[in-house]
């Protein structure tokens, strides 16, 4: 009798416990796609400088596990600090005016649920653009020289997390952004920030 009684709660549990699941299988639609701006870092191995930006993302699933994704990033020129020869503990800071346009497309292979991890597979471009002060116009300009400037093949594999709940959630990736220039150059890569799924 105790035996059929254990059963018979456990029965009812998982009787409990079904509508919940089916429930949330169901209210979970946004699986149409997904748009998000990030902010974007790149550590520059060549010129050991780390470069930081603004970016947006818009994905399309074309299944529960697979989207496809394109991304573009804008990275902000930074200044450096060099040592003038000659002059013993001398420095001085100036400005390199270098800025980076990055453009990525590819699958986003994912998990399903309110927190899915997820790896990335994109090809791409990467731009470096030298121009005057930051201005309206030098990112503008950035645009122009994507055909005849410095435009670099990329092939970008990462991974991340993201956090959902409904149609908004938090998306944390890195990677390693990876342009051809005289061989291979590896660079870290962060992106971070809000995406709306639709």
């Amino acid at each position: 009798m105790k035996r059929l009684t254990v059963l018979g709660a456990l029965a009812l549990c998982l009787a409990a416990f079904a509508p919940v699941a089916s429930a949330q299988s169901s209210n979970d639609d946004k699986n149409h796609g997904n748009f998000g701006v990030f902010f974007d870092y790149t550590r520059l191995q060549f010129a050991k400088q780390n470069f930081f930006g603004v970016g947006a993302r818009l994905g399309v699933n074309v299944h529960p596990h697979v989207v496809l994704e394109g991304d573009m990033a804008y990275d902000f020129q930074r200044n450096t600090t060099a040592t003038l020869a000659g002059v013993t503990g001398t420095t001085t800071t100036v400005r390199s005016d270098l800025r980076l346009l990055h453009g990525f497309f590819g699958p986003k292979i994912q998990t399903t649920g309110p927190v899915r991890a997820f790896i990335v597979l994109k090809g791409g471009v990467l731009n470096f653009g030298v121009s005057g002060p930051a201005t309206a116009g030098s990112f503008a300009n950035q645009f122009g020289t994507l055909r005849d400037g410095d435009t670099n093949g990329v092939f970008y594999p990462g991974g991340g997390v993201e956090f959902n709940a409904g149609i908004f959630g938090i998306r944390l990736e890195a990677g390693d952004e990876i342009y051809w220039d005289n061989g291979a150059n590896h660079n870290f890569k962060f992106m971070g920030g809000p995406q709306i799924r639709f």
